[in-house]
């Protein structure tokens, strides 16, 4: 129907002027259980919900309530949003958006369907998903594959503004959500694989104009950090924090992409998200700390100046992104609240940190067949604190370019990718869809031209040996003591974001295409329901006419399912995922699909 206009600069074109009014919104919204209003439930990421119609006692008895075909094929990840008694759904490339009417049994009342160029298709890493929606202030955001930040009317759908943030021709392309927050909605990039340099940046909602924009690499001030005021462990960072640990100009190719979730402290205005993997994956060609791929970033959402870092993975040697969620609570620590920021890392690792000083508090393997590093080094006397300590087996980088290293735990997709967890404050536990997979690793010599693949290594992968044969767990995580309280096994990877809600549930789906419901103290299964396609979507659950109601969207894929959403059968394509997750197609197949639950009317 209505075509995007791609904008011609990085700027954009103003369409309407808007009051600065999103931080107001989306905060009600949030508060409000009956709607869900961005991706991650609230600021905070908790993926929890006050609802408690649905309970551990009754939901054996869920039913579908309706179905929605999105008409595309390819990975479903992230899920519908909800404001009122309207439904905003989106897709994976072409990422079209549909508006729904839950008053008319979800009748469509506008549709948005961008025109992008299929050239994109092959520039995306892992899939042509797409991590959904959000609104603020009456206007629905799309970040597209191509880069386009699409501001739509809620009520209309019409085009209110757009603005290119990238360009795919470099390798630039997009997979994430936005965060709406102020007056700002913040905005990240793709591209790792491709040799971009990757950033951070905001626009204004009322036109699309650049406010500002953080790199991940390179000089201070264009990575917004003050030499003396942003800090790591308590300390000023310094000057050239990242050039220093770069050879030469590598930094302009350098990757630490930002494709992840953003999470926001609004006593603070903070922001926090992690950077992705320095570019290569062959570690020999960059010497080095690579700061500040792998990285937390702690930022002022009205500046973007960076009030700490933490770097994860110095000189990361695997691909463990660290883009994954930062879920911010308020606990107790050996007495004390503190302000916490808990996130579970690519790398195998579960962190929690003083999100207002970013001291590091816990870190341990939440998979215990984690091999790659002993621990993380806690002893702040230290000159390795906070570093994990390397095994040299399992170092890429020590055993050489065209070597094999083998049985590297867990493999470069992580012990979690982007799928998100959840955290109840009643349980006061996180819970956690885990891959439970190894790899193999051969990184070989790689030249960088724009617009090529630029990765540099040769990866297959596999079940965790040893283990329960399966290549997943969702797991009960105390944050505060770094253990595992309990853990599910799962034959495929947890590709699914996890919900929690007040009724003593929690939900997540399976890869075959399960959508489960346990009980979030023991962990038992209470119910499940096979949907048409294998689920990498995110659980939500809203309130409409009384009802609490479930949903999920289900559509193979993502980088677990890429051989069966791209048709590809070579063990070591997809990045290696594709020999891994082979059995996959023997319990599921493509789809495109919203399946909606409630308890039946007495």
């Amino acid at each position: 129907m209505r075509k995007v206009a791609i904008a011609a600069g990085l700027m954009g074109a103003a369409c309407m002027a808007l009051p600065s009014l999103a931080n107001d919104s989306v905060m009600q919204i949030t508060k409000d259980p009956k709607q869900w209003g961005i991706q991650t439930g609230d600021y905070a990421n908790h993926r929890y919900s006050k609802l408690d119609e649905i309970n551990k006692d009754n939901v054996k008895k869920l039913q579908v309530a309706w179905t929605f075909s999105t008409g595309v094929l390819r990975g479903h990840e992230g899920s519908p949003i909800v404001i009122g008694n309207m439904m905003y759904l989106h897709t994976p490339f072409p990422n079209n958006v549909f508006a729904l009417n839950l008053d008319e049994g979800g009748k469509i009342v506008w549709k948005y369907e961008p025109k992008q160029d299929p050239n994109v298709i092959p520039v995306m890493c892992c899939d042509t998903v797409n991590r959904g929606l959000a609104y603020a202030d009456g206007i629905i955001f799309l970040h597209q594959a191509d880069t386009t930040v699409v501001a739509l009317d809620a009520k209309t759908g019409q085009k209110k503004w757009s603005v290119v943030n990238g360009d795919p021709k470099k390798g630039e392309t997009n997979t994430a959500t936005v965060l709406p927050v102020k007056d700002k909605v913040i905005v990240g990039i793709s591209g790792a694989e491709f040799g971009v340099r990757s950033h951070v940046t905001a626009y204004n909602i009322a036109d699309g104009k650049m406010v500002w924009r953080g790199y991940s690499t390179g000089p201070d001030d264009e990575m917004l950090i003050d030499p003396e005021k942003t800090t790591e462990h308590g300390k000023p960072v310094g000057k050239d924090s990242s050039l220093k640990t770069w050879q030469g100009d590598q930094w302009k190719i350098g990757g630490g992409s930002t494709w992840g979730w953003y999470s926001y402290d609004p006593k603070t205005n903070l922001m926090f998200y992690g950077t992705g993997n320095p570019s290569t994956w062959n570690p020999k060609q960059r010497p080095g700390d690579n700061k500040w791929s792998m990285t937390i970033f702690a930022r002022d959402v009205d500046t973007g100046k960076a009030k700490w870092v933490y770097q994860m993975t110095p000189h990361d040697e695997w691909d463990f992104d660290g883009i994954n969620e930062m879920i911010l609570t308020e606990q107790k620590i050996d007495g004390k609240e503190r302000n916490l920021l808990t996130h579970f890392d690519r790398n195998g690792f579960g962190y929690t940190l003083d999100r207002d000083t970013g001291e590091l508090l816990v870190a341990e393997k939440y998979d215990p067949v984690v091999n790659w590093a002993t621990k993380v080094d806690m002893d702040k006397s230290s000159k390795t604190y906070g570093r994990p300590l390397v095994v040299s087996k399992y170092s890429t980088e020590q055993n050489g370019e065209d070597v094999n290293s083998q049985g590297i735990c867990p493999a470069a997709l992580g012990t979690k990718d982007q799928q998100p967890a959840a955290y109840s404050p009643e349980t006061e536990l996180f819970y956690v869809p885990t891959n439970h997979v190894c790899m193999d690793y051969e990184p070989f010599r790689v030249s960088y031209t724009a617009g090529q693949p630029y990765v540099g290594a040769t990866l297959s992968m596999f079940p965790a040996p040893n283990s329960h044969g399966g290549m997943g767990n969702f797991i009960a995580w105390d944050g505060k003591k770094g253990k595992i309280v309990w853990s599910n096994k799962e034959q495929f990877s947890v590709w699914s974001g996890a919900l929690a809600t007040s009724g003593g549930i929690v939900f997540y789906g399976t890869l075959e295409g399960y959508l489960k419901a346990v009980d979030a103290k023991t962990g038992k299964e209470l119910y499940k329901f096979k949907t048409p396609s294998g689920i990498i979507g995110n659980v939500m659950t809203y309130e409409h006419k009384g009802k609490q109601y479930v949903a999920v969207l289900s559509g193979v894929g993502g980088w677990a399912g890429i051989g069966l959403a791209a048709g590809l059968t070579n063990a070591t394509d997809g990045l290696g995922a594709v020999g891994g997750y082979a059995a996959l197609s023997q319990y599921t197949a493509l789809g495109g699909q919203l399946t909606v639950f409630t308890l039946p009317t007495n």
